[in-house]
């Protein structure tokens, strides 16, 4: 008898029993715990937990057999295939760094993506793209067409199916009702000055301040600018004798391995909101 892997998020308010009664439920639908992961938030009294199963059932027979789990505890409940490829739509701009750190992983299969579709307001990476033999929709933004450029984005997340959209250096700021229909399911990538350091040549002006520390931060799109949920940071140190050109080189290995490293904890369903923060099963 073959056997099937699925992962169980959910999220609810706090209360006893949840535990028992989501692992008395897995149980009784057969399946074997394989790891468990759970964290209660003082701030906002709500319960998260991720649970990996093995069972001979099938993902219906596992989501039905906790439905009434989730009823009873008010549950946000996920249950998904272990490995399965999130379809997702990355947009860029000229830099290429980190839309290449996430299709090398990709294609060398430790991020478990499928990419249908990369959209960029440039041409300047569709040769990347041809390289990994993707398609590439050009669409150029300009403030009297920012409404129909989205419009038609939005066309492709529902004609693609598309579960995520990454912004890997996409150099366009998205409206409010952009944001709100990708709520939850938009991750952005950005230089960790913020709110220092603004505008053009970040890396620079850091450097004429004389920064120790750059690094990245990865976070989920809301209407707030680079303000969102944030998933994942890093920083690295820096010292005097590094130009300014280092800096950036520095920078976008960070921006590459820290956006890379968000998207893959999205992918296998690690990431939960907690409000504006986020919860994060390493």
């Amino acid at each position: 008898m073959s056997t099937n892997e699925f992962i169980v998020s959910l999220s609810c308010p706090d209360r006893p029993g949840i535990v028992h009664a989501v692992s008395g439920a897995l149980l009784q639908a057969g399946c074997n715990i394989t790891e468990s992961q759970q964290f209660e938030s003082p701030e906002t009294r709500t319960f998260f937990m991720r649970i990996a199963v093995a069972t001979a059932q099938e993902l219906a027979d596992v989501r039905n057999a906790l439905e009434p789990v989730a009823a009873e505890f008010s549950m946000a409940l996920n249950v998904s295939a272990e490995g399965t490829l999130l379809r997702t739509l990355i947009m860029c701009s000229t830099e290429g760094h980190a839309l290449n750190d996430l299709l090398f992983a990709q294609r060398a299969g430790t991020l478990q993506i499928e990419v249908p579709v990369i959209v960029s307001n440039h041409l300047d990476l569709k040769p990347m793209a041809d390289f990994y033999g993707i398609e590439f929709v050009h669409i150029p933004v300009k403030t009297a067409t920012k409404a129909a450029a989205e419009a038609q984005l939005l066309e492709l997340v529902k004609a693609h199916n598309i579960d995520l959209v990454v912004l890997a250096r996409y150099m366009q700021i998205l409206s409010d009702d952009l944001c709100r229909a990708l709520n939850g399911k938009a991750i952005n990538i950005h230089h960790s000055f913020l709110p220092s350091f603004k505008g053009a040549k970040p890396y620079h002006q850091a450097h004429a301040r004389g920064v120790k520390l750059i690094g990245a931060t990865a976070h989920y799109v809301t209407a707030d600018l680079d303000e969102g949920p944030i998933i994942e940071q890093e920083v690295i140190r820096v010292d005097h004798a590094r130009t300014a050109n280092q800096f950036v080189a520095m920078g976008r290995n960070v921006e590459g391995r820290t956006l890379t490293r968000a998207v893959a904890w999205h992918a296998e369903h690690r990431v939960m909101l907690d409000g504006h923060r986020t919860v994060v099963f390493s």
